[in-house]
């Protein structure tokens, strides 16, 4: 009864926490200075009639609350309404763009959750001090150095300089610079929580035993650093879709990042709107699946 009531809390916060963001993310678009008519009329040198007529056809003039609970109704659907810069369903949009994100934020949270687990594990089991420098060392490069400016770094070396990459759409070296970036936030507390683990009874009594370092690491060691993992994973999810955002804008690839900048600049407030709702609500649901699965590897949660 209590876990499911842990549960159903956890999902009610969930709704409250996507239907707060979508009502401040629309307020803040609409109050925003400025909106695609403006832009056309800088462009084409609209009246004043000409410029009202434009904006009572886009359903620009309309009250806030009415637009909000308008537009919110159509995106329960999947229908974020029409690009008012390109005509085009911002949904269709949306789709054309996330395969792009999707693909980077999931290759760079693999890599880096894999490579923290690893030197962590390995580090806490062979006590090597090589090791250990490692995980400080790349949790310091996380701390110190911003994503963007190894972004800068990274194209200036590997795709002007030594013609490795290409300097547009490439994929390996996001993956790698955000992968770091994360494996640096979730490996150097890890460590400790596994090197502390690592002194407990169960362990030394398998030590006793004879078995081997891999058998240790694998069967005594990491099952305690699962339930950590998963819960630092979730705190650095946010900083996820941020770097991955930025390592578009970047590095010119066609995802949500790149579509929102086009759209700001254009002032295609459908679009900014749209792409910002779907990355929070995701960033949200996420969160709240890994609250769940967190407390169902670790009971002492619920309790």
């Amino acid at each position: 009864m209590h876990r499911m009531a842990s549960l159903a809390f956890t999902l009610l916060r969930m709704v409250l926490q996507a239907a707060g963001i979508v009502m401040i993310v629309f307020f803040l678009c609409r109050i925003a200075p400025g909106d695609a008519v403006d832009r056309l009329a800088l462009e084409g040198g609209l009246s004043a009639a000409e410029e009202a007529a434009l904006r009572h056809e886009m359903g620009l003039d309309q009250p806030m609350l009415v637009d909000l609970v308008n537009w919110a109704g159509r995106a329960l659907t999947g229908d974020f309404g029409d690009s008012l810069r390109y005509g085009r369903p911002v949904a269709n949009m949306l789709a054309t763009a996330l395969p792009t994100t999707l693909t980077l934020a999931a290759g760079s949270f693999i890599v880096g959750i894999v490579l923290a687990l690893g030197l962590a594990v390995a580090a806490a089991v062979t006590g090597n001090r090589l090791l250990a420098g490692l995980v400080n060392l790349v949790n310091v490069w996380s701390i110190a150095l911003p994503t963007f400016c190894v972004g800068v770094v990274a194209i200036l070396v590997f795709s002007v300089w030594l013609g490795w990459l290409p300097v547009v759409g490439a994929m390996l070296m996001p993956i790698l610079i955000i992968a770091i970036d994360n494996a640096g936030q979730i490996g150097k507390p890890l460590y400790e929580e596994l090197r502390e683990a690592a002194t407990s009874a169960h362990v030394r009594t398998a030590w006793a035993k004879g078995l081997g370092r891999p058998r240790i690491a694998f069967f005594h060691l990491l099952p305690t650093a699962l339930p950590v993992a998963l819960a630092l994973s979730g705190l650095v999810l946010a900083g996820l879709v941020a770097g991955t955002l930025t390592m578009e804008i970047l590095f010119s690839l066609p995802g949500l990042g790149s579509l929102m900048l086009n759209a700001i600049h254009g002032r295609d407030y459908p679009v900014v709107q749209a792409a910002i709702t779907v990355v929070a609500v995701a960033l949200v649901v996420i969160n709240a699946l890994v609250d769940i699965l967190h407390r169902a590897i670790d009971p002492r949660l619920s309790r």
